[in-house]
Formats: structure tokens, sequence, C-alpha cells
């Protein structure tokens, strides 16, 4: 294998022809290491209780109402790879939510993958740090 270093990033083209399930794959690795970060740097919690709140704000259903509130922001192109990727057949299920939140979550998760991997950080910090109008 040729050396990969952390930080390598795809064309949008390259990223676009991956498979939904595996930009989905990479896009859960990112929402957990932001979740876990945002609760380490601004908490003084100890790991327990940490690992507890970070796993009720990953979890499909939190996942699933995150990317509901996004919808209206998400441009043609994002827009696309979650349709792909909730669409997509997945080869496990979750155990603690419906079938329509397992997929929008991996349909959210996708998009967080098809962000990082063509290393568009600002659009993905501007989706992670979202809040709805009031």
């Amino acid at each position: 294998m040729e050396r990969f270093d952390l930080g390598d990033k795809l064309t949008k083209e390259k990223a676009a022809n991956m498979n939904a399930v595996v930009l989905a794959f990479v896009g859960d690795a990112v929402y957990s290491l932001y979740v876990r970060e945002k609760l380490a740097f601004s908490s003084d919690a100890k790991a327990g209780e940490l690992n507890r709140l970070a796993t009720k704000e990953v979890r499909a259903t939190a996942q699933a109402a995150f990317i509901a509130k996004l919808m209206p922001v998400l441009t043609e192109e994002e827009l696309a790879v979650y349709k792909r990727a909730r669409n997509s057949k997945k080869s496990t299920k979750s155990k603690s939510s419906s079938v329509q939140e397992y997929n929008m979550s991996t349909g959210f998760e996708a998009v967080l993958g098809y962000l990082y991997v063509t290393g568009n950080t600002a659009r993905l910090n501007e989706l992670l740090n979202f809040k709805v109008q009031e």
C-alpha cells in the first residue's frame, strides 16, 4: 500500500463516486470525534460521563433529528449525497432506532464524510454548528 497521511483529501469527483455507505463510515468517525472533542473541551466531567453524553448525541435518533433541521440549508450536492446514502442498502440495522431514523442518520453521516474527504472543513463546521433560527 502506498503512503497515506491523515488529512489526505479526494477530489469532488472521486468522493462523489465513493460508495455512499463508505462515506457514512467516514462521517460517523468525523461526527463522533466532533462530539467527543466538543464535550471534552467544554466540560470537566469524567470519561464515563463524557461517554454517556456522547453516546446520547451520536445515536441514530439524535442524528435523524439534526439532519431534519439541516435539510433546508443543504446544497444540491450535499442533498444528493444524503439521498444516495439514505436510500442505499445497508448491511447492518440499528438496535435502538426506527428504520427511517437509521436511514436518515446514514445520510447525515455520508454528508459529513463527503465534506471531510473533500477537505471542505469550513462547510463541515458550518453544518456541525448550525443553529435553527427560532
